[in-house]
């Protein structure tokens, strides 16, 4: 019975005790540990095989000494590669060898030249101490090799034990041509040696194509040598912000400049390097909006103004303008980023092209009627079309953001990535064109993956691991016919809200193991509970690899009341997202063990007891510990996560503060069109007086047209105000702190107030409102936690 239905027809107590036995067999004994061990099942695999048939026969033993025969380039790539990450991950020093005669014992990679297959097509036959990888393509015998070493470290234990691998055979093969990522690197720049760190994991998924988000308003990150300004001035910005501000360069007495630029060598080794892996990397130049940084560098391009590279998030306005030079502009780039990126496609952006410049230029309308179009949606679909035939003569093909349908007849060659839902996919499948879904925002991984108060920044929809493996990329709209126009599906990771490579790989990992699923496997062959069980195996090949990974799925989360039976004692109700595993705990503030408690059902302590949990598979934690506050106090303190944003409509946004530079930055949950937060029920019956820690940020987002959706609020005084209203926010301040001694600070500030004398009748427990007042939309003032002293 394979691990996995084993997991759900035995239960998970079964499948937990099966998990315990594979950590604890013996290791002084190897050949023993092996007999004692559970075979490897070769459905062990993310993402699951497209086929599995297994036998009856005596597992295959791997061990130190397993021979690895490999003869031809094709073999002898994959071979290597697999033996690597043996070596990193289970200690074996295995050796490549062609031999003559085959050995009767060991593993054998087998390419058939000649062969037609499906691209990614691989066997695995696990047979008479042999297991053989076979392909007529190298990318199969690649993605082999990937299954081979995941059979290999599917069991917890010693990483030197040999691994007996259930006999049987995989014919595997992926559904989907296309399983890509998008990393942004305009908004953040990422160094080449992340770059290759993100190819490798994704390799390890079998995903094959990157998407890599080269220009936009806030950094222009590649190389042309025809145009040295693009990166010596369009990759660097000076942060906003008083912090940043402050922070001075000695070499040129001006504020630090922030960014950088991958040179065209940089970009040749991270495409060889990819290209070894079976991954192809796309470009994208973003056209004609999102072009701030281009035209900061040569303001020609824009429509008459000379604008700063970026510092805000949002929707610009600066678009290229239609004269022929900078077409002449386009082409020489397009030239040089051809001879880079030897991908079929281009991606050329198209999106979010707001035309308020393009409106307001008597250049651009001139244009505009002189080629006889209606309006500025027909001018850009002109414009797209110019692109379209620039890349045909390169031997190139042309796809864009969903907008590219607008305005016109999209060149039948030019293929159409869905973002804003899947209508765009479904239109353009319609029409004929091939298409890649990647909608928002369902495949955005800036949004948040939990609502956990303790989530870094992100956007407020939630994209949960669950949510995420049940996406399907094919539209039902479609019929068999037009679905054939479906390549596949990526996930778009834009690094707005993600300084640091550590953000990156939070929100990357583990639903990149999701996305794989979703675009490699058959859709029968997909089973959630099936892939969380394989999920503890995959978080420990992270580990060993050093691949960050959140844990939000999985972490323990504690529910905090007052226990009514007991007036000095409080009830912890233990829960985590997906409801996997085993979450145990202790009262000591110890680290739980596979023996500690598991929790059943609310615990009931006496308050400040130092609980701490973790969530278990099997004997093994699959997360780290948390501890849980219990003292009194932490029942009279919120968290800006933990309050409830007052309008169901606005944009609330997981924001890191912009200081202190060095260090960790505190994050606040805000809405950025009203900074307004509401305590449910606060106990205001036993309290005197309030504590506000209060934070700033530079207000750096262009809203477009959605300014005026920004609530603005008098200030009394110069600085402006906190103000916190009882049982809604209408009407007069029950409170008002003066935000003055928080206005030099760059960093967060403690306000307080002793609390007005309640009425006799007045409700034990209100709603209280927080807002801020402020003289100017340049600052962003933010709750960070709320604390009610007794």
């Amino acid at each position: 019975m394979t691990l996995e239905r084993f997991a759900r027809f035995a239960g998970l107590a079964a499948f937990t005790a099966l998990m315990a036995a594979c950590a604890h067999a013996p290791t002084g004994d190897k050949a023993g540990a092996v007999a004692k061990a559970p075979a490897v099942p070769l459905d062990a695999i993310v993402p699951m095989p497209a086929q599995i048939e297994p036998a009856r026969s005596a597992p295959v033993r791997i061990d130190a000494t397993t021979a690895v025969d490999a003869c031809g380039d094709e073999a002898q790539a994959a071979a290597r590669y697999f033996v690597d990450l043996v070596q990193r991950t289970r200690g074996f020093a295995l050796a490549v060898d062609c031999a003559a005669k085959k050995p009767a014992r060991g593993i054998r990679f087998v390419f058939h030249e000649g062969r037609d297959a499906l691209a990614g097509w691989y066997r695995l036959k696990a047979e008479a101490g042999v297991i053989e990888i076979s392909s007529g393509g190298d990318n199969g015998l690649f993605y082999g090799a990937v299954s081979l070493w995941q059979l290999l470290t599917a069991q917890p234990g010693d990483a030197n034990a040999p691994v007996a691998i259930g006999a049987g055979a995989i014919t595997d093969f992926p559904r989907y041509p296309w399983r890509g990522l998008m990393l942004d690197s305009a908004r953040h720049y990422q160094p080449p040696d992340f770059i290759k760190k993100l190819i490798d994991a994704m390799a390890l998924h079998k995903l094959n194509t990157l998407h890599w988000h080269l220009t936009d308003d806030q950094g222009w990150r590649i190389e042309i040598k025809k145009y040295p300004r693009l990166t010596d001035v369009g990759a660097w910005r000076v942060p906003p912000g008083p912090a940043a501000a402050k922070d001075i360069d000695p070499a040129t007495g001006k504020p630090r400049r922030y960014g950088g630029y991958y040179t065209q060598d940089e970009i040749r080794d991270i495409v060889a390097y990819a290209a070894q892996r079976h991954i192809t990397i796309v470009p994208e130049i973003d056209m004609p909006g999102h072009a701030q940084a281009a035209i900061a560098a040569y303001p020609e391009l824009g429509t008459g103004e000379k604008p700063a590279v970026s510092t805000d998030w949002g929707v610009h306005t600066y678009l290229l303008n239609v004269d022929e030079s900078t077409f002449e502009f386009i082409d020489g780039v397009l030239d040089e980023v051809v001879e880079l990126f030897p991908s079929r496609y281009i991606h050329i952006g198209g999106d979010e092209a707001a035309k308020d410049r393009w409106k307001a230029s008597r250049r651009v309308q001139a244009r505009r009627r002189q080629l006889g179009l209606a309006d500025d949606a027909a001018l850009q679909s002109w414009f797209v079309g110019r692109l379209e035939k620039m890349l045909e003569e390169h031997d190139r093909k042309l796809i864009g953001w969903d907008e590219i349908l607008e305005g016109g007849t999209l060149p039948a060659s030019a293929s159409v990535m869905s973002w804003r839902g899947t209508a765009g996919a479904i239109e353009a499948a319609r029409e004929g064109h091939d298409v890649v879904l990647s909608p928002s925002p369902d495949l955005y991984l800036d949004n948040l993956q939990s609502d956990r108060a303790d989530e870094p920044s992100g956007r407020p929809y939630l994209v949960t691991l669950e949510k995420l493996y049940g996406f399907e990329p094919t539209p039902a709209e479609l019929d068999a016919e037009q679905a054939k126009h479906v390549r596949g599906a990526q996930v778009n990771v834009w690094v707005e809200h993600m300084r640091t490579t550590a953000r990156v790989e939070h929100a990357v990992f583990p639903r990149l193991a999701a996305i794989a699923e979703v675009t490699w496997s058959p859709r029968e062959r997909r089973d959630w509970q099936g892939f969380l069980a394989r999920l503890p195996a995959q978080f420990a090949r992270y580990r060993a690899l050093d691949i960050g990974y959140a844990e939000s799925a999985f972490l323990p989360r504690a529910t905090l009341a007052a226990d009514a039976a007991q007036p000095d004692a409080v009830s912890v109700t233990l829960a985590n997202q997906t409801g996997f595993g085993t979450l145990r705990y202790t009262r000591d503030g110890s680290e739980p063990t596979a023996a500690s408690p598991a929790y059943e059902a609310a615990i009931s302590v006496p308050a400040g007891t130092p609980l701490r949990a973790a969530t278990f598979a099997g004997d093994a934690p699959l997360t780290r510990s948390v501890a849980i506050a219990t003292d009194a106090a932490a029942l009279r303190r919120r968290t800006s996560g933990e309050l409830k944003p007052c309008r169901e409509n606005g944009l609330v946004i997981r924001l890191e503060d912009d200081a202190p530079l060095a260090g960790e930055r505190p994050f606040y949950s805000v809405d950025i069109f009203d900074a307004c937060w509401i305590w449910p029920q606060a106990d205001l019956a036993a309290s005197s007086a309030i504590e506000v820690d209060v934070g700033s940020l530079p207000y750096n987002f262009q809203l477009w047209h959605d300014t005026k959706n920004i609530v603005r609020r008098k200030p009394a005084t110069a600085h402006g105000e906190l103000e916190i209203r009882r049982g809604g926010c209408t009407g007069k301040p029950w409170l008002k702190l003066p935000l003055k001694p928080a206005a030099g600070n760059v960093e967060r500030t403690t306000l307080q107030a002793k609390l007005p004398r309640r009425g006799t009748k007045s409700a034990a427990t209100e709603d209280l409102c927080f807002v801020f007042t402020r003289p100017d939309t340049k600052t962003l003032w933010a709750v960070d936690q709320v604390r009610l002293v007794p």
